[in-house]
């Protein structure tokens, strides 16, 4: 194993412990126990585990039955619903190459996600939202009618909104708006700037912070953290990707959140104690739990 390739030391332990408010467990090495082991060691005691298709959703609904401190998030992810619909013949999702199903495929792939929505494990209806990074201008429409789905799904099984909004902040807003947010949205791997915090804050909307925010280049996601009211900060590794500084590059895992907490604490000027336990604070109350 190259030094590229080797998983990161473990940190010093938070004085206070939080959740990571986002992980993907099934895309990591080794298994969902050595992960909770080592990530409880340092202080983070909660994951919620977030599905991005139907088989992913599924198996992050059983892995919360199975654990008491994994929670779970279901849906299908905004690069998914293009792929139902219109098929995808390189294979890229890494499910193989897929026939397209047209918007009828799109409505049992929803239909199955409304069902485990209903489950008690499952805390959360995401990731969902809008991808313009990933999806071109003939993906959007059954990307945004996919978004309009989970929204609906969210705010009648009474659970939480995971959005992922890559450089479409403005229609991810906008169809927030529209349709009516449902009490507890988080913006997971928050990626706006201090100007979109401001509106989040005003809308009340839960704004949770990945490792890239202590990339070199993150000035305006540092800002955003600033001027974000504390009650609404969460923390998340989005592993296994997003690995913080100075560990880029690197296979990220939960147990590496308190060094993106420390971080975090630096920018805002308060202690990691006082970050932790607000972060613990607020993850429950963003997840209900």
């Amino acid at each position: 194993m190259s030094a590229k390739d080797a998983p990161p030391p473990l940190p010093e332990p938070l004085p206070v412990p939080v959740a990571d408010s986002h992980t993907h467990l099934d895309m990591q090495s080794g298994t969902v126990e050595e992960a909770l082991v080592k990530a409880a060691a340092v202080g983070v005691t909660t994951v919620v585990q977030v599905g991005c298709d139907i088989k992913g959703s599924q198996w992050a609904a059983e892995t919360a039955a199975a654990h008491e401190h994994v929670h779970a998030a279901v849906a299908l992810h905004p690069n998914e619903a293009p792929r139902i619909v219109l098929g995808d013949p390189d294979g890229w999702s890494r499910q193989g190459a897929r026939e397209a199903g047209g918007d009828a495929a799109l409505d049992d792939a929803l239909t199955e996600i409304d069902r485990l929505a209903a489950l008690p494990h499952v805390l959360g209806v995401g990731e969902t939202g809008l991808d313009y990074f990933r999806t071109g201008p003939e993906g959007m429409a059954a990307q945004e009618r996919s978004f309009r789905a989970h929204i609906e799904i969210a705010k009648r099984r009474g659970k939480t909104l995971v959005i992922h909004d890559r450089e479409a902040h403005a229609d991810v807003l906008r169809v927030l708006d529209e349709e009516g947010a449902p009490e507890r949205t988080v913006f997971h791997c928050y990626s706006g700037d201090a100007e979109m915090a401001e509106i989040c804050a005003a809308k009340g909307y839960y704004m949770s912070f990945a490792g890239n925010v202590t990339f070199k280049n993150a000035q305006p996601l540092r800002d955003a953290l600033a001027v974000a009211p504390l009650e609404l900060v969460l923390v998340e590794t989005d592993a296994p990707f997003l690995t913080p500084a100075p560990f880029r590059g690197r296979p990220n895992a939960p147990y590496l959140i308190p060094v993106t907490v420390r971080a975090m604490a630096a920018v805002r000027g308060i202690t990691e104690e006082e970050l932790a336990g607000a972060i613990a604070v607020n993850t429950a109350r963003a997840f209900d739990y």
